[in-house]
């Protein structure tokens, strides 16, 4: 077991309390502009999609509206399917690979689907290119009853308001070398553990829920994927980021246990993707596309098993 200290913050062994936490926020300074980089984006669809408005945070002053695209017109009569993107916001392409997919490929789904759309769930978080909200909490390990995440409580309350049950649900991630390097040791010193170093894949690979298996169509998205980037290999142990492998780039968690966004639609059909943008043999482009590829896969492959 690892005991050296490995975070600038906090005592080795302790949680943090409030002090530590403000420590760690005034660290967290902004690197880029989600007004400039997204909303901007998502006003220019207002022309083809409803824009929701769907909360406000307030984090010390600083205030940020969050967002939903809906397709128009709305048909009771037709599935409907939720994309996400952005839950931890440093993970770049699943918001710019939610935004392509509206503004390249999801008019090719009208009158087949009812689609909803939040491309950026935490934009506090996505300025400060980091995992965890103002609060220093994982988005994508609180969308529970009476959550303390803002962004997760507004996007529940979205997802509550749809009468119609989801027949998908694909949410948009990446694992980066700062994983490893940064949100993993900020984890166990937050939480007063010893920190134990991983390995991080080189490649995509997808997050099936284990309390709602779909192996055939998880299989259906890596093939498409692989057409557009590498997936990951197992390591010498069989698995992905301690996960055993099911199949070829496919792993699995509890989604309802765990409080991760693919569990709130109760979606038929349910996939976390994660995309390697730190790789030698992937562009940013190429990450963009390969989020963009496995959502017209995923809805594919859930329209023709409908």
């Amino acid at each position: 077991m690892n005991t050296d200290p490995f975070y600038p913050i906090g005592t080795p062994g302790q949680p943090w309390g409030e002090a530590e936490r403000g420590q760690w926020r005034a660290s967290q300074l902004p690197r880029r502009r989600y007004a400039e980089d997204v909303v901007l984006r998502i006003q220019a669809l207002a022309d083809r999609f409803e824009t929701l408005n769907y909360g406000d945070l307030d984090y010390a002053g600083e205030t940020y509206s969050l967002f939903a695209l809906r397709s128009e017109p709305h048909d009771p009569a037709l599935p409907t399917a939720l994309v996400t993107g952005g839950v931890h916001g440093y993970e770049t392409s699943g918001v710019t690979g939610a935004l392509a997919f509206l503004e390249t490929r999801a008019a090719s789904y009208a009158g087949k689907v009812n689609l909803l759309v939040a491309p950026c769930v935490s934009p506090w978080a996505y300025e400060r290119i980091n995992r965890w909200n103002y609060n220093a909490i994982d988005p994508n390990r609180s969308f529970h009853k009476d959550s303390d995440a803002l962004e997760c409580a507004a996007l529940m309350d979205l997802i509550a308001s749809v009468d119609e049950p989801f027949l998908l649900h694909i949410d948009l991630h990446e694992t980066t070398d700062s994983d490893e390097h940064e949100f993993r040791p900020a984890l166990a010193a937050r939480d007063g553990e010893a920190y134990e170093p991983g390995v991080i894949p080189d490649g995509f690979y997808l997050v099936d829920d284990s309390e709602n298996p779909q192996p055939a169509f998880q299989s259906s998205v890596i093939q498409a994927v692989e057409a557009v980037t590498h997936i990951a290999p197992p390591d010498e142990d069989g698995k992905i980021i301690g996960s055993p492998v099911l199949a070829h780039g496919v792993i699995e968690y509890p989604y309802a246990k765990y409080a991760m966004c693919g569990a709130i639609a109760k979606a038929r059909f349910t996939t976390t993707t994660e995309v390697y943008p730190d790789s030698p043999r992937a562009t940013p482009r190429q990450c963009t596309d390969a989020q963009v590829t496995a959502v017209c896969a995923a809805l594919d492959f859930a329209l023709e098993h409908a």
